[in-house]
């Protein structure tokens, strides 16, 4: 599977106030993003984390409204502590690729890549994302959303931000 080389990508950049290798470790362990991955205000259930290329992260958002969806990672490359290239998709419970539960034009799969840097005790996170065997209708409306999904991620690296905090705090305590 490769990025349609047409798409447009989408980057996003943030800097987050801890250090690397922890930033990584919430990326990795179920424990962790349950408390951050996903919307904001969403509750996330981790039905299965198998964290290594070609394993996969699925799990449940339940919205404040008590709707549920499903979403999955599959894992494509991996490199301690600096980079994570996953594919992401809507999933059934079962693990099964759904279409967007809100528009069917959402591609199916999109690849994502988050590169971690060392940034003298912070960490830069660059998140790129790009639809994979999109066609050209999928493509554009991907590319449309692209402020909407910089505010949404936006809200979930506030989350892992809160979250780093609140973990460097139960760290120096212990």
């Amino acid at each position: 599977m490769t990025p349609n080389s047409e798409s447009k990508e989408l980057v996003i950049t943030r800097e987050i106030h801890a250090p690397r290798e922890l930033v990584y470790q919430v990326w990795t362990e179920a424990e962790h993003l349950k408390h951050w991955w996903g919307p904001k205000g969403f509750e996330i259930s981790v039905k299965h984390l198998d964290f290594r290329e070609g394993g996969f992260f699925h799990y449940s958002m339940q919205a404040p409204d008590g709707s549920q969806m499903w979403g999955k990672f599959v894992y494509q490359e991996i490199k301690a502590p600096e980079k994570i290239v996953w594919i992401n998709c809507f999933s059934d419970e079962a693990g099964n690729i759904v279409r967007s539960p809100f528009s069917e034009l959402i591609p199916l799969e999109i690849r994502n890549e988050v590169t971690l840097s060392d940034n003298n005790g912070t960490t830069d996170i660059t998140l790129c994302s790009r639809p994979i065997n999109a066609s050209e209708e999928e493509r554009s409306f991907f590319e449309g959303m692209f402020d909407s999904m910089k505010q949404g991620f936006g809200g979930t690296f506030d989350q892992l931000e809160q979250y780093l905090s609140e973990e460097k705090t139960s760290q120096s305590v212990q």
